[in-house]
């Protein structure tokens, strides 16, 4: 039985010391690595080994009684959240790592949201029972109050002579038959695992373990456990799909494509069919087939459903597509809210320097690699300042290129606050398209949705389709500060063609030249990102943290207080709030706690002020105008947005 399994934590909880444990008691390796000594199995690669943290999603292969188990120990620190979001999606089941020190931190939070989301069944280890200060009820208290209620605790191995009364009348009450069976007295001991490994596959149930790894404890009970309260099934017999979680290229630029086969098998030259970002559809071979453990490989001739594969052969596929009967594209929370200008000598190729970021970009889609064109400047976005360290570095070792970036930026965004409606004509000699188009506000964080209520008789379907695809295909400038368009509901209505002037990229400045007029119209908005955050300080301390969040714009709800500990949550801008943590560190001595995850788009706070500074000139935007192309007498003319309604050929 093929079993994925991820391991997830905050930063120093002990996650990657926790996997080297289940392979070493799996013989899965022959010698235990730690961290500290840089030997760890699963950070392998030097920059891991130099800052003792996990950077890179890397997985292990381990054989326990009859399963195979792929193990994916994903980067604990925030900034590399988006490399472990991106392979929550093959997981079966994820194995969530606490301090029992430090117990629910702020990225533990982030994790479990997530895992959440995606309903992937989730169990706890509280690690570190052996380290000064170590409180195993203090943590259980932190996941009921802070994570979920649906826990139970598990002590040892769940043989019939170790089921305790508290886990049996926890587990009952999960289940009306178990729960009637246990007060009659009259239960099974083998139908209590059995109940919690379905309750725990409906994420209904979530059942904690603890030891120290470090120390090997509650290591072999962990491992057996595993295997009793986990399965799988995987139909071996359907058409093949599969699912894009990683992108990796060798030295010698050869594109690895790791997937996660969810149904049927694949062989060496088999035709895999995929819609690619640009929404082709794509045919291509599978020339090779590895299974990865650590960072040394098997190459094999086929592999089955429930395995994790690399390719090689798929050029175009990205992460989080799927292939094959999988068509659905996976969609990601976690979205970086700060860009960053990279730095490079002048007299290097600017091309060649735009190539190797975007491999890095194809390997990490949240980078968003952007080349400004007009400026001959580009641009990544990130997560914070740690990950641009670590891409100074990885560009140095990988491409011998000596990078540095400029000092991170909000990425503002921006939308609409009416209904309007817009058109655009384009008709230079021997060309014709005409779009009319409605723009409305969408759902906060809802991105560019475009619907069509255009009448096949009034424009064919082939040009319907067309003008959608030029509609979703990019980012859109705003006219406040050229930022991305976003929370935007875009409904084709008409249009027309020339049965022989009209070409493809016709109706690609049509469009582009309604959705601008349609802005010019609107009300814009400028947006900017918020922190959704949870405190917690000493009681005494929270009439600062109040007065602190009121001063960057924030706001938050009734504190709540659980001994002598403050706890509020609550929402503040990125730009105001994202260097908190430090300051709270230097007046709560250290034992403060902030958590904080990028909450959505809200209204910025200082528009004026933020589009006077980034002096954008919306009628020089070399990609954009709002002005209509006619023609008259074979000659074209530019008519501007205002009265561009006034000369279209058709009605909207």
């Amino acid at each position: 039985m093929n079993k994925t399994i991820g391991l997830l934590a905050h930063v120093d909880a002990g996650k990657t010391t926790f996997a080297e444990q289940l392979l070493y008691h799996t013989s899965s390796i022959r010698s235990k690595g730690r961290v500290d000594h840089q030997d760890s199995f699963l950070d392998t690669h030097e920059l891991e080994k130099a800052r003792g943290i996990t950077i890179f999603a890397d997985q292990a292969i381990m054989k326990y009684e009859g399963s195979s188990y792929c193990l994916i120990d994903t980067p604990g620190h925030v900034d590399f959240s988006a490399e472990m979001e991106r392979s929550l999606q093959v997981m079966d089941y994820a194995i969530v790592i606490l301090s029992a020190v430090e117990g629910v931190q702020g990225h533990t939070e982030t994790v479990w949201q997530l895992l959440r989301k995606h309903r992937i069944p989730t169990m706890f280890f509280i690690n570190k029972l052996d380290r000064t200060g170590a409180d195993l009820e203090a943590v259980l208290e932190q996941i009921h109050r802070q994570l979920t209620p649906d826990v139970v605790r598990v002590n040892g191995p769940l043989s019939a002579a170790n089921l305790e009364e508290e886990l049996v009348a926890a587990v009952a009450e999960h289940d009306e038959q178990l729960l009637e069976d246990y007060l009659e007295g009259d239960y099974d001991e083998d139908a209590i695992v059995a109940v919690m490994a379905r309750l725990i596959k409906k994420s209904e149930l979530f059942p904690v373990m603890s030891g120290s790894a470090l120390m090997a404890q509650g290591i072999d009970d962990f491992l057996y456990n595993l295997e009793l309260l986990t399965s799988t099934t995987y139909n071996r017999q359907a058409a093949f799909a599969a699912r894009v979680y990683k992108i990796r290229h060798e030295l010698q630029g050869t594109r690895l494509t790791f997937l996660k086969i969810t149904a049927g098998n694949l062989r060496v030259r088999d035709e895999v069919n995929y819609v690619s970002s640009s929404g082709e559809e794509v045919q291509e071979k599978v020339t090779s087939l590895r299974i990865y453990n650590g960072e040394k490989f098997t190459i094999v001739e086929e592999a089955e459903a429930g395995q994790l594969i690399a390719v090689t052969g798929l050029s175009a596929a990205a992460v989080g597509d799927g292939l094959g009967e999988l068509q659905q594209r996976a969609k990601y929370e976690l979205v970086p809210a700060l860009k960053s200008k990279v730095l490079f000598d002048p007299k290097l190729s600017a091309r060649e320097v735009q190539r190797y970021f975007q491999m890095l970009g194809d390997e990490d889609p949240s980078l968003n690699v952007i080349w400004d064109e007009a400026l001959q400047e580009l641009y990544i976005h990130v997560m914070g300042a740690i990950q641009l360290e670590v891409l100074e570095q990885v560009v140095m070792e990988r491409f011998k290129l000596k990078v540095t970036f400029g000092t991170p930026e909000i990425l503002y965004k921006e939308t609409i606050a009416d209904e309007v409606y817009g058109c655009g004509h384009f008709e230079p000699l021997g060309h014709y398209a005409e779009v009319h188009m409605k723009l409305e506000p969408g759902p906060r964080d809802s991105g560019v949705v475009f619907q069509n209520k255009c009448h096949p008789d009034h424009l064919s379907t082939g040009y319907q389709n067309l003008i959608g695809q030029h509609v979703l295909e990019r980012e859109h400038h705003g006219l406040l500060t050229g930022s991305p368009l976003t929370d935007v509901v875009v409904t084709l209505l008409n249009g027309r063609a020339h049965n022989k002037h009209t070409s493809g990229g016709d109706f690609r400045e049509a469009t582009h030249r309604a959705l601008r007029q349609g802005l010019e119209k609107a009300e814009n908005i400028l947006l900017e990102p918020y922190y959704t955050f949870k405190i917690k300080v000493d009681l005494d301390l929270i009439g600062r943290v109040m007065s602190d969040i009121r001063q960057v714009h924030g706001s938050f709800d009734p504190p709540e207080a659980h001994g002598d500990q403050a706890y509020i949550s609550g929402t503040a801008p990125v730009a105001t709030f994202m260097n908190y943590s430090a300051e709270m560190a230097s007046f709560s001595k250290g034992k403060g706690a902030l958590s904080m995850q990028l909450g959505g788009y809200q209204p910025c706070h200082q528009a004026d002020m933020v589009i006077e500074s980034r002096r954008y000139n919306k009628n020089a935007d070399p990609e954009y105008t709002s002005a209509s192309i006619f023609c008259a007498k074979g000659q074209a003319y530019s008519v501007p947005w205002k009265e561009a309604d006034d000369h279209m050929h058709v009605q909207r």
